[in-house]
C-alpha cells in the first residue's frame, strides 16, 4: 500500500505508539514529520526524534523531526505554518498522539483523586486533550481548502468507563467526542476526524514501568500487557484509514478499535500476531482475576456487539 506524495504529522513520536505509526508511514512512503520534546538521545533518554527520523527514512519514507513543546500555542503554530509553506499548504494526515502524564499516573495509581496532585488534571489533559483541539484546528485550516485530510485522536477505553483515574477518564471521553463532532462540520468538506482505541499496548514505558514493578503484573494493573499489541499495530491501521476511499462517508466521526480495522482490513501485528481484541469475550473475561481461567476455555470468535459495549458508558 502506497502512500507516496502524501504529507503527514504524528505529535508525540519519541517513542511509543507516536514512533510506531510514523515507522508505519514511512513504509509506506509518506513524508511525515514528527514532534516531541527530546531531539536527541543523551544520557538515561530513552527515544528521540533524530532516532525515530533514522528509522523511518530507513523503511523508505522521508521524516522531517521538529521539536515542539505541545503546552505552548506558538510552537504549535510554528509547526503547521512550516509545513505550510514547505508543502504548498498540503497537509494528508494528522495524528495527534503527544501525551505527557504516564508516569505521574502510575505514580498516583490507586491514590483517590482528593488526595492527587491538584496538577493532575492540568498534566494529563493539557498536551493530551486541549493540545489535540489546537493541532486540530491547523490542520483543518489547510486541510479543508484542499478538500481532502484525515485527523486521528489516538484515545483508548478509559473514554468508555472508569481507567486509572478521573483526570484520564475525562480526558478521553472528550477526545472521543472531539472526533465525533468536529467530523460534524468537517464532513461536507471532505475531510474525516475519527478516535483510535487501541489495545493494552507493550510500549517503551509500560516496558519501564514493569521493570520498577508500578505497572508489573495483570493482577497489580488489571490489564494484560504481555499480550498486547506492539507500537506499531496502530500505525498499519492507520496506513490503511488513509488509503480508504469511503473514510469520510463511512468512518468519520466514530470511534475506531485497531483490532477491528485489523479484521477489516486483513492484517496482522509486525510479529505476525492477532492480538486480543477489547470486544472478544475471552480477553474480557480474562481481565478478571477472578474469572480469567473461564477466558481460556471461552471461543475467540466470540465478540461483543458494540452496542452493548457502549452501555458500559450510560449514564442514563
Amino acid at each position: 500500500m502506497s502512500l507516496h506524495g502524501k504529507v503527514c504529522v504524528v505529535t508525540g513520536a519519541t517513542r511509543g505508539i507516536g514512533r510506531g505509526i510514523a515507522l508505519q508511514l514511512g513504509k509506506a512512503g509518506a513524508t511525515v514529520y514528527i514532534t516531541g520534546r527530546t531531539l536527541k538521545s543523551s544520557g538515561d533518554v530513552t527515544g528521540s526524534l533524530t532516532d525515530t527520523a533514522r528509522e523511518v527514512e530507513e523503511r523508505g519514507g522521508k521524516c522531517i523531526p521538529v521539536q515542539c513543546d505541545h503546552s505552548k500555542d506558538e510552537d504549535i503554530a510554528t509547526l503547521f505554518d512550516t509545513i505550510s509553506k514547505q508543502h504548498d499548504g498540503q497537509l494528508d494526515l494528522l495524528v495527534n498522539n503527544a501525551y505527557s502524564a504516564v508516569k505521574m499516573i502510575s505514580e498516583h495509581k490507586g491514590t483517590p483523586f482528593w488526595d492527587q496532585p491538584m496538577s493532575m488534571w492540568d498534566n494529563v489533559n493539557n498536551v493530551g486533550l486541549r493540545n489535540h483541539y489546537m493541532c486540530a484546528i491547523h490542520a483543518a485550516r489547510l486541510m479543508v481548502p484542499r478538500k481532502s485530510g484525515l485527523i486521528v485522536n489516538i484515545s483508548s477505553g478509559g473514554g468508555l468507563k472508569y481507567l486509572f483515574n478521573i483526570p484520564y477518564g475525562v480526558g478521553k471521553e472528550a477526545c472521543d467526542r472531539m472526533a465525533a463532532d468536529c467530523a460534524v462540520e468537517l464532513r461536507r468538506h471532505n475531510v474525516a476526524f475519527v478516535s483510535l482505541w487501541p489495545g493494552p499496548v507493550r510500549t517503551e514505558v509500560v516496558s519501564q514501568l514493569a521493570e520498577s514493578g508500578h505497572l508489573s503484573t495483570k493482577e497489580n494493573s488489571g490489564i494484560n500487557f504481555a499480550e498486547g499489541e506492539t507500537t506499531e499495530y496502530a500505525g498499519k491501521a492507520i496506513v490503511n484509514l488513509l488509503a480508504d476511499k469511503n473514510l469520510v462517508s463511512k468512518k468519520s466521526g466514530k470511534i475506531l478499535l485497531t483490532s477491528d480495522l485489523a479484521y477489516e482490513y486483513g492484517f496482522k501485528d509486525i510479529d505476525g500476531r492477532q492480538p486480543p481484541s477489547i470486544r472478544q469475550l475471552r480477553f474480557l473475561i480474562g481481565q478478571n482475576p477472578k474469572t480469567s481461567w473461564m477466558g481460556k476455555w471461552t471461543p475467540g470468535f466470540l465478540y461483543l456487539p458494540k452496542w452493548l459495549l457502549a452501555q458500559a458508558g450510560n449514564k442514563f
